[in-house]
Order: structure tokens, then sequence, then C-alpha cells
């Protein structure tokens, strides 16, 4: 029979999606997977390669609530209690947690059956749960060379692997970028959070672009679902050739025939583009725990691959400004694209999976 890996993420698709990058790297080397998550996760784990998923009760609170920690405390117990008992039918190797409250429960678990344990923080600051986890565990992984929030202690024997990405991301590693002759491709992505922003002001700003500009566009346009007619209108105005939907699966053919992308500065979207190659303008998330979407884009922009406008700077006319300069300056994007992709790490799942294995004694 072969190895089991428990792996554990948060129920959104940053946690998830490296969390099945690696998952699928383990499942071709034999391993058998079983995912732990929350009722969020069943949005994104259609096509996760595990046998089993575990649903364990988590829970979160504000700071200062008092109450309501406690109350999130009985709440992670029973999930500790579910874990523990899962476990025993399991046997896994190891657990691999990936953040986010859902994990939790399954670390704490594996700590209390003296399992092996890994851990990988996705963002350039460690978040909350990782946080917490990180003096404890096994191995810690990391994405970004810069870890904040992160005591020195764990900064030190940190492993810096970068962000696992799905194999048809993986594989635009491998395909040049080859800048704008005649037709513009711009893809606008939302993120799973304050989406509403970038699907109302975009299209104003396009709409704000030269009339020959506009017309050699094909904006493909992630936007909320109240947002999406409206979009839709302003680019019929504006005569801009366009695609909105609520969500791209296929992410990596939209990356694949972009010229510029523009979204937030979550951890999947940086480093999918850095493995892409392609040049960005990045708005990170104003309510982002502990800023760490304006710690993620620093690396692409230090790089030279991304543009970062912050919120409290961003209007329609800015917006429609930097795309204007970038548009229109193809040799300018070439060289962006080649900073994006500097900062790469391909081959984070396999440098993941490895570690895994070695944690494991595998």
């Amino acid at each position: 029979m072969s190895k089991l890996a428990v792996v554990a993420a948060g129920g959104t698709g940053g946690h998830l999606f490296p969390a099945q990058a690696l998952a699928e790297a383990l499942a071709a080397r034999g391993w058998r997977i079983v995912l732990a998550t929350d009722e969020r996760g069943a949005l994104y784990a259609d096509k996760f390669p595990a046998e089993e998923r575990l649903a364990l009760s988590a829970a979160t609170a504000k700071a200062g609530d008092p109450i309501g920690m406690v109350r999130a405390g009985v709440v992670v117990m029973q999930g500790v209690l579910q874990a523990r008992k899962a476990f025993k039918r399991l046997d896994p190797a190891v657990v691999v947690g990936f953040g986010g409250y859902p994990a939790l429960p399954a670390l704490l678990a594996a700590l209390a059956q003296k399992r092996p344990t890994v851990i990988h923080e996705q963002n350039a600051v460690l978040g909350r749960v990782n946080r917490f986890l990180a003096p404890k565990v096994d191995e810690v992984a990391c994405a970004f060379p810069t870890l904040q929030m992160a005591k020195p202690a764990v900064k030190a024997r940190a492993h810096v692997v970068g962000n696992p990405v799905r194999p048809p991301v993986r594989a635009l590693y491998d395909v040049p970028y080859l800048p704008p002759e005649v037709q513009l491709r711009v893809l606008v992505t939302g993120g799973s959070q304050g989406a509403r922003l970038l699907s109302e002001l975009i299209p104003e700003a396009i709409a704000k672009l030269p009339e020959e500009m506009r017309s050699r566009l094909k904006v493909f346009q992630q936007a909320r679902a109240e947002s999406m007619e409206g979009a839709r209108k302003i680019y019929r105005n504006a005569m801009v050739d366009c695609e909105v939907a609520p969500f791209f699966r296929d992410m990596a053919g939209y990356l694949r025939q972009s010229h510029l992308v523009i979204g937030r500065s979550g951890a999947s979207t940086c480093t999918e583009l850095a493995v892409a190659g392609r040049p960005s303008i990045l708005v990170p998330l104003k309510i982002a725990a502990d800023d760490h979407q304006r710690f993620n884009a620093k690396l692409l922009e230090e790089a030279g691959g991304a543009a970062v406008c912050l919120e409290d700077e961003l209007t329609v006319d800015a917006m429609a400004g930097a795309l204007n300069a970038l548009l229109k300056n193809p040799e300018r994007l070439a060289r962006m694209a080649a900073g994006a992709r500097s900062v790469a790490k391909p081959n984070a799942a396999e440098e993941l999976a490895d570690l895994v294995e070695r944690t494991a004694g595998a």
C-alpha cells in the first residue's frame, strides 16, 4: 500500500490551487492523497486528486472579540477531535498545511499524534494560522524570499520553494512571450475578494484610451455577476471587443494569449504571472490581512515585471494613463515579461514534494 499524505488547506483558491499542485506532484510519485478543507473548498476541489475529503470543523474570530474567540476555539477543538479520529483510521505518513483556518485542526491533530508535519506559506507575509503553527511543525516552506511577520528562528529555517502552480500554468514557463503587433490582448482578473473596484473601474479606464488603440483591443475580464452587464455596455459603447465572465476556468489559456494582465496581487496571481512571464498592472487589495498583497506585488515590481497602483491612488484617469503608456510600448512590455519570468520558480511543486517526502522519511 502506497503512503498517504493529508493535504490541509483553507477554502479559497489561493490556498487550494497550490495544495492541488502539490497533491498532483505527490500522486505522480505514487502517493495517496486525502484533502482536509471546509465546505467552501468544494468549489475549487472538483479536480483535486484526493481519494477522500475531510470536512473538519473550523472557525475564526476577530481580534478583540473574546466571546467569539472562545466559540471559535470550541469549534476548532471539535475539528481536532474529528481529525484525530480520521488519522487513526487513515494513518497518514505526513500532514501538509497550506494555511487558512480549515487547515488548523488537521495540523493540531497531527502534532498531537506526533506525525510528520510541513506547512507552506503562499504569501510574502506569514498568515495567522501558519504564524501560530510555524514554531511547532517539522518543516516550513514559503513562496517568497521575504517572509514578513515571521520570527527570526522561523525565517532562518524556512525553505524558499516558490508557490506550486497547476501543470497547465507550469507549461507556460517554456512558452516565449510575444509582444503585441496588431491585436492588443488584455486579461483582467478580480480575485476572490474586492473585485468590484476592478470590475467597474477597468472598463471605464479602457473606454478613455485613444480610439486607434481601442480598435485593436481584445479584453478578457473577470467581473462580479452584478457588474457584468455594466462592463459589457461600456465596452460595447467604446467599440472594444470583449469577453466578460465571472470566472475563467482555463486561466492558463487566457494567460498564454495575453499581452498584459491587470489584477490583484494575491499569491497565486503573482506566482502565475512570474511563471507565465506576463507583464502586469497590480492593484493590491487594501484590506488584505497584514497588507500581504502589497508585499506580494513588491517582488514583481522590483524585478521590473509589474506596475503597482495602490487603491488610494487609483482613479479611472490614472489607470487609463498606465494602460496607454504600456500598450503603446511593446518593447517595454517585453522587458516586463522578462522581469516577471526572472523571479519565477516553475518547479515549486516538485521542490515542495521533495521536502514533504524527506519529512515523511520516504
